[in-house]
């Protein structure tokens, strides 16, 4: 109410001479759930505890380092003299992914533990997936600023359970949420494929469902990556020290140029496996002296290096974000600690990729000459919705909508008259002004570009207002990529 004036003297009052306006809510903050070194922070257990972290380094202090994941050295095939299997129980795939979520841009994130290392069991299905308990994604439903959901550990599991545990990220994003997208692993996605039953795009979006797709991307295929330095591959990334012993041995049995040099690299040799040994001093000298080892380190890093690309696109998406704005898509944009992608794929693969009949994009990973390794597609997995085909349109509605509902929320139980309305209409046309003069929206001036309708017969009924109901409309034009650019040259009559 006014203030009642009974005393005589003066009184100031202060008015709002300008609309309250809405500030743009983060968009690029993934969120990353998998298994961890450890999960302490303060001297307690953060397992299933989103906890929101800044830099690699801030990982370290509270996750811990890197696995050390184990192969299985085997005789080679069709002449090689070895090859290299990895053990699957000792095989996890957050840690070296978010390597690559820094490398390419990233900076804040979310990390979801749902377990530390177990090389016994690995990656356990009932851990990752919210359909069998109330861990991993569930743990997400009270957090409202991440925008992105990552598992890069579900690749690992059995391809049903992969794909049960992508259609819950896809529906904890798009049924549970709505205000963040997943980025999805094709299932053996670095397998190049067949266009037969077994093609792994085919039984990807076989798999993955028809539900809530304008909520997802997925990318095709799996990168080799340069974040597993040499330095880190040792003796103790070999699960079958016998065989190792085997094979060293036979490999100077062939080289008799210096038996006492042999005699000495023998003696250094029958050291690996034993426990009071000094392993680092061995690791050295053999891999000085004995090629095949480090033959044998050399290929199994680049195994280590063959990674899903989920979290480097969670980097690239971030990087664009940051440097343009989520209106930008993210694609035609090089990947940063990537090599090569482990498929080379040609415009005739893209063109299925890009445009199935059944509307489930893929978007593509490609190597050109002179431009490196670059994300070649834009798209959501609803490509066949003009809507939500693109994945810059689904993140810049996301932020917008956001936006405006955290700051519509101070005008809450405010009255329901029209003074609320011109003001609510001023907070909305202001921010959506703001985001037009950044690129987001398309027009040649605002009117163009957005519009925000609220009042009684424009938007409400004389029943909306005696049920407390305040219906606000707003119609945005969102700025769509060029995908398509089509160039027409025709030859015309010499003039002069």
């Amino acid at each position: 109410m006014p203030q009642v004036y009974a005393t005589p003297g003066v009184y100031i009052e202060e008015k709002s001479a300008f609309a309250s306006s809405a500030v743009p809510v983060a968009t690029a903050v993934p969120a990353f759930i998998g298994y961890t070194e450890k999960a302490i922070r303060n001297n307690k257990s953060i397992i299933n505890l989103p906890t929101r972290i800044t830099s690699l380094n801030e990982y370290h202090e509270i996750f811990g380092g890197a696995p050390k994941i184990q192969f299985d050295l085997l005789d080679g095939e069709h002449g090689e003299p070895f090859k290299v299997e990895v053990k699957r129980e000792t095989n996890f795939y957050l840690y070296n992914t978010l390597r690559l979520f820094f490398s390419n841009g990233g900076s804040t994130c979310y990390i979801i533990s749902v377990g530390t290392y177990d090389y016994t069991k690995g990656v356990e299905t009932a851990t990752l997936n919210p359909a069998e308990n109330d861990k991993g994604l569930k743990t997400l439903l009270k957090e409202v600023e991440p925008t992105m959901v990552v598992i890069p550990d579900a690749v690992l599991l059995e391809e049903a359970d992969c794909f049960s545990l992508q259609q819950a990220m896809v529906m904890h994003c798009g049924f549970d949420m709505r205000n963040r997208v997943a980025l999805l692993d094709v299932y053996n996605g670095y397998r190049p494929r067949t266009m037969a039953d077994d093609d792994v795009v085919t039984r990807f979006r076989e798999g993955i469902g028809i539900n809530h797709l304008q909520w997802a991307a997925a990318y095709y295929p799996w990168v080799e990556s340069t974040v597993v330095p040499v330095s880190e591959i040792d003796m103790a990334n070999i699960a079958n020290p016998d065989v190792l012993k085997k094979k060293l041995t036979e490999s100077l049995s062939q080289d008799k140029a210096d038996e006492k040099k042999n005699a000495a690299i023998t003696q250094e040799i029958e050291k690996i496996g034993s426990a009071d040994t000094d392993a680092v001093a061995v690791h050295q000298t053999l891999l000085t002296a004995v090629p095949l080892y480090k033959a044998i380190l050399l290929e199994i890093r680049q195994k280590l290096n063959i990674l899903p690309p989920s979290g480097a696109m969670a980097g690239v998406l971030t990087m664009v974000d940051n440097a343009v704005g989520v209106a930008k898509s993210p694609a035609n944009v090089s990947m940063g600690s990537v090599v090569k992608p482990t498929v080379n794929i040609t415009n005739g693969i893209q063109e299925d990729l890009n445009l199935p009949l059944n509307g489930k994009a893929v978007n593509a990973i490609r190597s050109f000459p002179g431009k490196g390794v670059v994300v070649w597609g834009a798209r959501t997995l609803d490509g066949n919705s003009q809507d939500w085909r693109y994945l810059s349109v689904r993140r810049t509605v996301i932020m917008i909508e956001q936006s405006l509902k955290i700051a519509a929320e101070m005008y809450v139980f405010e009255p329901n008259v029209s003074g609320t309305w011109v003001t609510v209409r001023g907070m909305m046309s202001n921010f959506l002004t703001d985001q037009w003069k950044r690129g987001s929206l398309a027009g040649a001036v605002p009117e163009d570009a957005f519009s925000v309708d609220i009042g009684l017969g424009v938007t409400m009924t004389p029943t909306d207002i005696l049920d407390g109901i305040m219906r606000i409309t707003v119609k945005l034009a969102v700025v769509r990529p060029a995908e398509f650019i089509v160039i027409t040259f025709q030859q015309q009559m010499q003039k002069s």
